[in-house]
């Protein structure tokens, strides 16, 4: 999110096996940290001011602890070393994690099926407002 609005989302099939929904996470967390370190080096270039450090929202409590903890311990020695870009990311700053509660979900507008009031929650969260013309 920028100023209240989503600029950017993902849905992407992982390309390994996870062997936990911690590991899924942590994995998914570290594909978002290089996106919000991408775009915030675009955002740079254009002069537009980015506070510091991104916040990530994760809606997995181990995965931020595993995150969180520079320790390599047995439930983080089988991951793939590409998969630790977001323990270093959180390590030097530049991203900081935050429990996101799974109601809480923005995205799950454009990923998942949802009743009608949770879809017009979801769409006034992210900012999307009704329009008054109407089509007929």
């Amino acid at each position: 999110m920028l100023n209240g609005s989503p600029i950017s989302w993902c849905s992407k099939k992982q390309p390994v096996v996870a062997l936990s929904s911690c590991e899924a996470e942590y994995i998914a967390g570290s594909y978002a940290a290089c996106q919000g370190v991408w775009l915030e080096e675009i955002l740079k270039e254009l002069m537009i001011p980015v506070t510091t450090p991104l916040l990530l929202k994760i809606d997995n409590v181990s995965a931020i602890n595993l995150s969180k903890n520079p320790v390599s311990h047995g439930r983080s020695k089988h991951i793939e070393v590409r998969y630790h870009f977001l323990r270093d990311m959180v390590n030097k700053g530049r991203i900081a994690l935050t429990y996101c509660n799974t109601e809480a979900q923005l995205a799950d507008i454009f990923t998942k099926a949802v009743k009608i009031n949770r879809f017009e929650w979801l769409r006034k969260e992210i900012g999307v407002r009704t329009s008054a013309v109407s089509l007929s």
